[in-house]
């Protein structure tokens, strides 16, 4: 059977999507906590600028991919108002329910699919535009994942993939430290899960740098894409078009 990297362990690829479901399962209850502690905050501001990059307008319809907690689903609702359409989607059961419950606590009340994004249940040139945060690094092949985004987009439609990258070369030490030695005693701390937030560092290494990335979203079909570094490229968020 062919293999792929979880963390920096090789595993079956049949095992890698029940080894993801176990660490979400186990982190689900305090990741919104976890998010504002190891960044800082900063994950609402890359949040907002992916927002403002997707420039949805009234009336389109989004699709929000591997959803977590909400974040950007709850935005998107909120810019394409009542008479669009976003659709959040996770397939991870605990996080996409977590997901929809912030929502709906807040007046939203939105659309969920528990779906695997390599296989997505939407018609071809449905969505005007998808979205993925901090998922895509999860899936076992990106790039069925991207072609599947690609597919699902109207011509003219645009992908945003906002993910972990390839730090500043001068602070990269300093990175590792951080994420290595402090994030897991955080993730002990605060959810009782070290071992998660292990894999989440080893996980960041594994995932294919900005031009990497921009070059797989090339081959699933998408153009002009580019990518903005946020942080010193701590994160980037990438962008693609369906013509």
């Amino acid at each position: 059977m062919s293999k792929t990297h979880f963390g920096f362990k090789e595993v079956e690829e049949s095992d890698k999507a029940r080894k993801v479901a176990e660490v979400f399962d186990s982190v689900a209850s305090r990741y919104d906590l976890m998010n504002d502690l190891m960044s800082a905050g900063m994950h609402r501001a890359w949040k907002h600028f992916t927002l403002n990059v997707a420039a949805v307008r009234p009336g389109n319809r989004v699709l929000d991919l591997a959803s977590g907690s909400g974040d950007l689903a709850r935005g998107f609702s909120k810019r394409v108002g009542p008479d669009g359409v976003v659709v959040m989607t996770d397939i991870n059961h605990q996080m996409l329910s977590r997901g929809r419950d912030r929502l709906l606590d807040v007046g939203h009340v939105l659309p969920t699919v528990q779906c695997d994004a390599e296989h997505l249940p939407f018609p071809d040139n449905h969505f005007d535009c998808v979205s993925v945060a901090f998922g895509l690094r999860n899936m076992t092949h990106k790039e069925h994942a991207l072609a599947e985004m690609h597919r699902v987009l109207k011509p003219g439609g645009r992908a945003l993939v906002l993910e972990f990258s390839k730090i500043w070369a001068p602070l990269q030490p300093l990175y590792d430290a951080y994420s290595f030695k402090v994030i897991p005693k955080i993730g002990r701390w605060v959810a009782n899960d070290e071992a998660s937030y292990q894999y989440l560092a080893e996980s960041i290494r594994m995932h294919p740098g900005q031009q990497e990335l921009k070059t797989m979203m090339s081959q699933a079909g998408f153009g002009e894409v580019d990518w903005f570094n946020l942080s010193a490229g701590v994160v980037a968020l990438h962008r693609g078009y369906k013509w």
